[in-house]
């Protein structure tokens, strides 16, 4: 793996443990539903589907020569 890769999936990882953490996720926590789903669930789960995406993205990224 290149050091750019690298580098790019350790921003990546404290980019989503901050949105995965405490002080975010209150302000998800509501009786409110998004879609039929509570909102703290449609939170997690749209979170989690975007860090598949963004990682799956950076991993696949083709080196320039």
């Amino acid at each position: 793996m290149s050091d750019d890769r690298s580098s790019q999936l350790i921003i990546l990882f404290f980019a989503f443990v901050v949105l995965l953490n405490y002080p975010v996720l209150q302000i998800f926590d509501r009786k409110e539903l998004w879609f039929g789903i509570p909102a703290l669930y449609f939170y997690f789960f749209f979170i989690w589907l975007t860090l598949i995406v963004v990682v799956g993205l950076v991993v696949r990224k083709k080196r320039k020569s």
